[in-house]
C-alpha cells in the first residue's frame, strides 16, 4: 500500500509538472487567434503571426490569400468554386455568392496586379467581369434594365437572377454602381469596349432613377425588383417585413458616384444625365450621412436596418481621395472615424495594445476585413491630415487582421466562417492601400504599390521571358521593372530594393527630380526605398 501511495503520488507529480510546463508554454506563445498563437513585441503588444515585420508578413498573407482564391476547387458545375458561394467549406456551401463578391475581388485583383505582376490575377479579373456580364443582368426590356442581381438563387444554376433574402428578380441598385465601376476599371485595363458598353447601360438605368432623396430615403432604394420597379422591404422573417423607410435607404454610393464621375470624363454615354445624377448623389451624401452618421445597410444576408462599418468607411476614403468634391473633408472624415469607434469599436484584445473593428450593428462582431478598411483608410487620414495619434492601432489592427489567415491561405472571419467576400475581395486592397500609403509597410522588394492611372502591364524581372511586352524595346538584362498605364499621365509610387540607375519614359531618361516631371528616389531606413515617377505625355515605364 505505502508503494502504490509513493507511485500515486509520483504520478501526480510528474502529471503536475507536465500541466505547468504545458501552462507556461502556452503563455509564452500567448493565445490563440483563429489560426495561430498571439505574438507580441517585448512590451506585449502585437505583432503580425508570420513574422514582426509587418512588411514581411503582409507580403506573406497577399502571396497566401491569392493563391488560395486562384487554386479553390470547382463545383460539379464546372465553375470555380467562387463563382456559386459565398462561404468556402469543405464540403459545398448552400449559400450563394455575396452581393458584392465579384466587385470586391475585382477591385483587390486590379491593385495585386500591379504588385506582384502575375498575369492568372489579370485573367482572373476578365474571367469575373466577363462571366457576371453574361450570367448575371436584368433583361433590356424590364424596368431596371441591364444591372446585375446579386445572388444565385438556384446555386449550380451559374445564372444569377434575384436576392438572397428577398428571392428573384430584386437586385440592389448600390451593387449595380460597383459592378459598373469596376467595369470601366477593367476597360482601362484590357482596353476592350464590351466592358465599358455594359458599364454604360448600367450607368443609362441608375442615373434615370437616381432621386434627391431624404433623411429616409437615399437617392436609389437599397433592394428593387427590377419588373415592378418596386423598392423591395427588407424582412426580419419570412412573413414579417420592416418599414419601407429602412428598405429605401443605403449611403453605398460612392461607387456609383465615380461610375458617373468616369464616364463623364471618357465622354461615353448620356453624360448630361450622369451630371444630373451625380449632383443629386453629392448634394445627398453631403447633406445627410456625412452629418448625421445615418449609413444604414450593405449585407446581402441581414434581414434587418443595420448601421455598417462599410459603409461609412467606403464614403470617409472616397471623400480623402476627392477633396475637391468636400472642402471640409477634414473634420467630417475625423467624425466618420470617431463614429466608428464609438460605436463599433471592439476592445476584447486591448491587452495586446490594439482596438479593433466590428462588422455592423447588428453584428457587433470583429472582422478581418473591417478591421483591415478601418485600418487603411486611418492610415491614410494620418498621411493626409498629418494627424499620427491613429497610426499605431492601424497597424497593429492590420497586425491582428493577419491572424485569420491559415498557412494553406484560407481567410476566417472570426467567430465564423471563411468568407469569399470578408477574407479576400475585401480584404487584399486594405494591405495594398496601407502600403501605398506608408510604402514601410511594404517588403523590400520590388512592387509597384499605386498608380493615379490603371496598370495595364507589370514585368517585374523574374517574369520577363515569360510575360514581356510586345511592345518592349529596352535591354531586359538592364530592366529590372517595366509597366505601361491607360493614362499618358501619372504617378506612380513604386517600393524598390534599391536606387535606379534611370527611369525612362518611352524609351526615353526621366530626370531626377525634387518635384515635377521626372522621378524622385527616397531611400528608407529599414532598406530599400521609394520611387515616384512623375509622367507627362508617356505611358511605357522602363526601370533600370
Amino acid at each position: 500500500m505505502p508503494k502504490l501511495y509513493h507511485m500515486i503520488k509520483k504520478a501526480a507529480t510528474l502529471l503536475f509538472l507536465v500541466f505547468i510546463t504545458s501552462y507556461l508554454f502556452a503563455q509564452q506563445k500567448g493565445e490563440l487567434l483563429i489560426y495561430h498563437n498571439i505574438q507580441t513585441d517585448k512590451d506585449g503588444n502585437i505583432v503580425p503571426w508570420y513574422n514582426a515585420d509587418p512588411a514581411i508578413a503582409y507580403d506573406h498573407n497577399l502571396h497566401l490569400v491569392w493563391n488560395f482564391w486562384y487554386n479553390m476547387r470547382r463545383d460539379p458545375n464546372g465553375l470555380p468554386y467562387y463563382m456559386d458561394h459565398q462561404v468556402w467549406n469543405k464540403i459545398d456551401d448552400p449559400r450563394g455568392i455575396g452581393g458584392d463578391q465579384f466587385m470586391m475581388a475585382i477591385s483587390s485583383w486590379r491593385l495585386l496586379y500591379a504588385y506582384m505582376g502575375d498575369e492568372n490575377i489579370k485573367a482572373n479579373m476578365y474571367f469575373l467581369a466577363g462571366y457576371y456580364l453574361t450570367h448575371g443582368l436584368s433583361p433590356s426590356n424590364c424596368k431596371w434594365p441591364d444591372i446585375p442581381f446579386p445572388y444565385n438563387t438556384l446555386i449550380y444554376s451559374g445564372i444569377y437572377d434575384g436576392d438572397m433574402r428577398n428571392g428573384k428578380d430584386v437586385a440592389q441598385p448600390d451593387k449595380a454602381g460597383s459592378f459598373g465601376l469596376e467595369l470601366i476599371h477593367v476597360y482601362k485595363i484590357k482596353d476592350d469596349p464590351i466592358f465599358l458598353d455594359a458599364a454604360v447601360k448600367i450607368a443609362n438605368t441608375l442615373a434615370a432613377k437616381v432621386k434627391p432623396g431624404d433623411a429616409d430615403h437615399s437617392p436609389l432604394p437599397f433592394k428593387v425588383n427590377v419588373f415592378t420597379g418596386k423598392t423591395v422591404l427588407l424582412k426580419l422573417t419570412d412573413t414579417k417585413p420592416i418599414s419601407t423607410d429602412t428598405a429605401g435607404y443605403t449611403s453605398n454610393l460612392t461607387p456609383t458616384l465615380q461610375m458617373f464621375y468616369d464616364l463623364i470624363e471618357l465622354k461615353k454615354g448620356n453624360v448630361t444625365a450622369y451630371k444630373t445624377a451625380a449632383d443629386k448623389i453629392l448634394a445627398w451624401l453631403k447633406k445627410y450621412p456625412i452629418q448625421t452618421n445615418k449609413w444604414g445597410p450593405f449585407f446581402e444576408d441581414v434581414g434587418e436596418w443595420s448601421q455598417t462599418q462599410i459603409n461609412a468607411m467606403t464614403c470617409a476614403r472616397y471623400m480623402m481621395e476627392h477633396p475637391q468634391y468636400f472642402p471640409e473633408w477634414k473634420s467630417q472624415v475625423k467624425n466618420i472615424i470617431n463614429w466608428v469607434h464609438s460605436t463599433l469599436e471592439n476592445d476584447k484584445w486591448k491587452k495586446y495594445g490594439v482596438f479593433v473593428t466590428n462588422e455592423q450593428s447588428v453584428y457587433p462582431t470583429p472582422a478581418n476585413s473591417h478591421s483591415a478598411r478601418q485600418a487603411a483608410d486611418e492610415l491614410l487620414y494620418c498621411s493626409l491630415a498629418g494627424d499620427t495619434s491613429l497610426y499605431t492601432n492601424a497597424v497593429r489592427e492590420l497586425n491582428w487582421a493577419t491572424y485569420m489567415v491559415d498557412e494553406d491561405g484560407k481567410n476566417c472571419f472570426p467567430t465564423d466562417d471563411v468568407w469569399l467576400t470578408d477574407g479576400y475581395g475585401d480584404y487584399v486592397r486594405h494591405y495594398l492601400r496601407a502600403m501605398a500609403t506608408y510604402p514601410v509597410l511594404a517588403p523590400v522588394e520590388d512592387h509597384i504599390l499605386s498608380s493615379t492611372s490603371f496598370i495595364q502591364q507589370a514585368d517585374y524581372k523574374d517574369h520577363f521571358k515569360k510575360y514581356l511586352s510586345v511592345d518592349f524595346s529596352a535591354d531586359t538584362n538592364k530592366v529590372r521593372v517595366y509597366y505601361r498605364t491607360f493614362d499618358n499621365n501619372g504617378t506612380e509610387i513604386i517600393k524598390l530594393k534599391s536606387k535606379p540607375s534611370a527611369v525612362l519614359l518611352n524609351d526615353k531618361p526621366l530626370a531626377e527630380v525634387s518635384d515635377g516631371q521626372g522621378y524622385t528616389w527616397k531611400a528608407l531606413e529599414k532598406g530599400g526605398g521609394v520611387l515616384w515617377v512623375r509622367r507627362k505625355n508617356g505611358n511605357k515605364i522602363s526601370i533600370e
